[in-house]
């Protein structure tokens, strides 16, 4: 931390080291070699195609150009599909800067969740840089809503998510979870939920040039009313919390960190940046602010669980 106007302000971060991996791309079903590299302040998140003459994508809102079952994002003609994992993960231990290196077209998928790459975040280390931390402080409530869902900002202390989702799924059902991002509560609560999908939809997602790659090694798989994973579920609620994964990668598309509550109700990718399209239209409602301890503080919250449903307020 270091000290602006009397207080306490968080400083950006980088890794130490660069550090690889290979993985498989969920949807192109390609073998992906990837490096995250530290990078200067005040630079980003890039994502840099090697396979393409080094061609560079910024992690930015105004750069996603698809969200079917991913959040891809583009410039130029060059994309990086399936980012969502590892944003939300850069965002849960605090990355504010990095180079993510690519010889293909997206992230490889690993194990389906963001633990792997929370992983290779530690084990490079993290590195503190001598520049406060920008943050987008919400200043009034920002909605969207389509058909079936809505999704809304609304200014708070620090940053907290509310999630409920509702599928045609006895294995699933109606989840909902309420959880404040501090203090390591998104690699305890969140980072291990994996994707999911159901069976009878991998036909057509395979026809459509998705889910390629997908399998019971980097998924859950629905069936009815069955989880076809011989391990079975790593949560009760998986599904809720891998949405609320989702929605924290995809908010992390911001630009920085948000300083401000998130209420979802059966929201996707789209969803998701349909919200920050909305918030940055309105020059009212946002404004660039440092990030200071005190935005770190804790909610009084606590785990319970609602009878139906299984609501859990996590935090602290």
């Amino acid at each position: 931390m270091i000290g602006i106007d009397g207080g306490s302000v968080i400083c950006q971060r980088t890794i130490k080291r660069p550090i690889n991996c290979t993985g498989i791309g969920l949807h192109s079903g390609a073998r992906v070699a990837m490096t995250l590299a530290p990078a200067e302040p005040d630079t980003g998140i890039r994502f840099v195609r090697t396979d393409l003459a080094d061609a560079e994508v910024p992690a930015q809102w105004d750069r996603v150009v698809d969200t079917r079952m991913c959040t891809m994002i583009g410039e130029d003609g060059v994309s990086v599909g399936t980012v969502e994992h590892l944003l939300a993960a850069l965002a849960g231990v605090g990355i504010d800067n990095l180079v993510v290196r690519l010889d293909g077209p997206e992230v490889p998928i690993m194990d389906g969740s963001a633990a792997p790459f929370v992983f290779l975040v530690e084990c490079a280390g993290i590195a503190e840089q001598a520049r406060p931390r920008r943050a987008i402080r919400v200043l009034k409530p920002v909605s969207v809503r389509g058909d079936r869902w809505s999704a809304s900002l609304e200014p708070a202390d620090g940053f907290s998510l509310d999630l409920e989702i509702d599928f045609d799924s006895s294995v699933i059902a109606r989840q909902a979870m309420d959880v404040s991002l501090v203090n390591g509560t998104f690699k305890k609560e969140l980072s291990r939920a994996r994707t999911f999908g159901f069976l009878n939809e991998v036909e057509a997602l395979r026809a459509a040039g998705l889910a390629r790659g997908g399998s019971l090694d980097n998924a859950v798989v629905v069936n009815g009313d069955q989880v076809l994973n011989e391990d079975g579920l790593r949560y009760d609620d998986e599904f809720v919390r891998h949405k609320l994964l989702d929605a924290v990668g995809d908010l992390y598309l911001a630009g920085g960190p948000i300083v401000g509550r998130f209420q979802g109700v059966c929201s996707g990718h789209a969803g998701n940046n349909a919200l920050l399209h909305a918030l940055f239209a309105d020059e009212d409602a946002w404004a660039w602010d440092v990030l200071r301890a005190a935005d770190l503080v804790a909610y009084s919250a606590h785990h319970r669980w609602a009878a139906e449903g299984g609501r859990a307020v996590a935090g602290g």
